[in-house]
C-alpha cells in the first residue's frame, strides 16, 4: 500500500517481478547450496575433500509425491532404504553429493526433490545402474529388492526428473 502512493502502480508491479524472479532463482539456488553444504559437511576433516571440495558441473533431480497420509512413512523409506543406497552408490564414485529437500507447500506439484550433484556426464550416464548395482549390494536378495521396489510403489507417485546444469 505505501509503495502504491508513493511511487505509483509501475513500482509495485516492478517490486512484485522482483520477488517473484528471487523465488524463482531460490528454487534452484537452494537444492544446489544445500548439495554443496552437504558436500563439504560429509567429508572428513583432514581429507582433501575437505580442503577443497569436488565441484560438480551437472545434477539429475528426481521429483515425487508423497501419496496422501504417506509423508512421514515416505521420509523413514528415504531414511532407512534409499540413502544406504545412495552412500553406496556415492562410495563407488557414482555422484559426488545427494540431498533430499521436502516441500510442505500445498501448490508444488512435488514432495520430494532428490538431487544429485555429479561430476560430468559420464557420471550422469552412469547414475541408475549404479544406483542398482548399489542397490543389490545392500539388499542381494532379489525378491527382496522387488518387495522393497513395490513398498516404494505405495507411498509415492515420480512427477518427473530433470538434468541441469551447475553453475559455479
Amino acid at each position: 500500500m505505501q509503495l502504491r502512493r508513493r511511487h505509483g502502480r509501475s513500482m509495485v508491479s516492478r517490486a512484485r517481478r522482483m520477488i517473484a524472479t528471487a523465488c524463482r532463482v531460490l528454487l534452484v539456488a537452494a537444492p544446489l547450496s544445500a548439495c554443496a553444504s552437504f558436500s563439504r559437511s560429509t567429508a572428513s576433516p583432514g581429507s582433501a575433500a575437505a580442503q577443497a571440495p569436488e565441484r560438480g558441473t551437472l545434477a539429475k533431480i528426481y521429483y515425487w509425491r508423497a501419496r496422501p497420509g504417506k509423508l512421514e512413512e515416505y521420509n523413514r523409506y528415504i531414511r532407512e532404504m534409499a540413502e544406504p543406497i545412495d552412500m553406496g552408490a556415492q562410495r563407488a564414485g557414482a555422484f559426488i553429493s545427494v540431498a533430499t529437500l521436502v516441500s510442505h507447500d500445498p501448490g508444488t506439484p512435488w514432495t520430494h526433490m532428490r538431487l544429485f550433484i555429479l561430476r560430468d556426464s559420464v557420471q550422469l550416464a552412469g547414475l541408475s545402474a549404479a544406483l542398482e548395482a548399489s542397490g543389490a549390494r545392500v539388499e542381494p536378495d532379489s525378491v527382496k529388492r522387488r518387495e522393497r521396489s513395490e513398498y516404494s510403489a505405495t507411498l509415492r507417485d515420480r512427477v518427473g526428473d530433470a538434468t541441469i546444469e551447475v553453475l559455479h
